[in-house]
C-alpha cells in the first residue's frame, strides 16, 4: 500500500461517493475507481459496498479507515518535524499565464498535500521568455509551452495541444474546419518581443518573420487576443485557449502541436524540485 492510494481511500470513505471524492482530489472518476479496486485487490477484501447513491464502508473498510487516519496523521507529523529541523523550504515556479491556468487547479492541491511546509513563489513570464525564468535563473522549475531552446533544460510533456489561428468570427476563413499556412499568406501578424527565443518566435508567429516593424509587439496572450479582436491582426494559440466573445480558433493543419511541459535545469538536485516534477507527472495523468 502506498500513501497516495491510502489518501484516495480516505477521500472516498469521507465523501461516500466516487464522484465527489474525485472532485475533492482534482482528478477524474475512472482512475480513482481503479485505485480503489487495486487497493481492494492488494488487501484481498472489499472496502466499500457500492449502491446507486454512492458507497458505504464495509467492516473491513471501517478498520482500514481508522488505521489509515492515524497513519497519515503520523506521516504528516514526521514531515512537519523534518521540515522544522531543516528550516523553511522554498520553491520558485515559473509560468506562462495560460499554462498556469491549465495546470494550477490540478497541481496546487496535490503539491500542497505532499509538501505543506514548502513556501511556493510564482514568477509569471511574458511571451519574451518561454522558459518562464529558468534560463535567467529566476525560478527552480517551470510550467510552460514548447518549442524553445532546451540547452541545459530537462522537460516532461504533460500534454500535446494542436494550435490554430485566432480570427474574428466574421473572417472568411472562420468557418473552415482547418487552414494551412498557404491560406494565411499576406496576413498581418503579431510580433513577439525583441530577443525572444528564435524557435519560439518562428513557431508562434504566422510567417516566422518577427522583423515586420508594422506589426504590434505583444507581451501577453491577452494582448494578442485583443489585437485580433480590435485590429484584425492575426495570432496563433493552442486550440483549447479560452477565447473572448467574437473570436474563434481555426486549427492550423501544417503546424505540429505545442507541448505543455514541466521544465527544470538539468543540474537540479533539490528534493523539492524533484517532488514537484513527480507531482506534475502523476497529477496530469490522474
Amino acid at each position: 500500500m502506498d500513501l497516495r492510494s491510502l489518501r484516495y481511500f480516505i477521500a472516498v470513505a469521507e465523501e461516500r461517493h466516487i464522484g465527489r471524492a474525485a472532485n475533492r482530489l482534482h482528478m477524474t472518476q475512472p482512475p480513482l475507481s481503479r485505485a480503489v479496486r487495486q487497493l481492494e485487490d492488494e488487501l484481498g477484501v472489499l472496502l466499500f459496498e457500492r449502491t446507486p447513491r454512492g458507497v458505504t464502508l464495509t467492516p473491513a473498510g471501517e478498520v482500514l479507515y481508522g488505521e489509515t487516519g492515524a497513519l497519515l496523521g503520523r506521516v504528516d507529523g514526521v514531515r512537519r518535524r523534518v521540515a522544522a529541523a531543516a528550516g523553511t523550504a522554498t520553491l520558485a515556479v515559473g509560468t506562462l499565464a495560460d499554462a498556469a491556468e491549465q495546470v494550477g487547479g490540478r497541481l496546487v492541491s496535490l503539491f500542497r498535500a505532499c509538501y505543506p511546509h514548502v513556501h511556493v513563489s510564482i514568477h509569471e513570464s511574458d511571451l519574451g521568455d518561454p522558459t518562464a525564468g529558468l534560463r535567467a535563473g529566476l525560478v527552480d522549475v517551470a510550467i510552460t509551452r514548447t518549442p524553445f531552446d532546451d540547452t541545459g533544460i530537462s522537460m516532461h510533456v504533460l500534454r500535446s495541444v494542436p494550435v490554430g489561428v485566432v480570427m474574428r468570427g466574421g473572417d472568411p476563413l472562420a468557418a473552415h474546419a482547418s487552414v494551412s499556412s498557404t491560406d494565411l499568406a499576406g496576413r498581418r501578424w503579431v510580433r513577439l518581443p525583441e530577443g525572444a527565443d528564435p524557435a519560439w518566435t518562428a513557431y508562434w508567429t504566422g510567417s516566422g518573420d518577427n522583423d515586420n516593424d508594422a506589426s504590434p509587439v505583444m507581451r501577453t496572450i491577452q494582448e494578442c487576443l485583443q489585437a485580433v479582436l480590435w485590429n484584425g491582426t492575426s495570432a496563433l494559440a493552442p486550440i483549447d485557449q479560452s477565447m473572448p466573445d467574437g473570436l474563434v480558433v481555426v486549427p492550423l493543419s501544417d503546424r505540429p502541436p505545442s507541448d505543455l511541459v514541466v521544465a527544470w535545469p538539468r543540474t537540479a538536485r533539490s528534493p523539492v524540485v524533484r517532488g514537484f516534477i513527480q507531482v506534475a507527472k502523476n497529477g496530469w495523468h490522474t
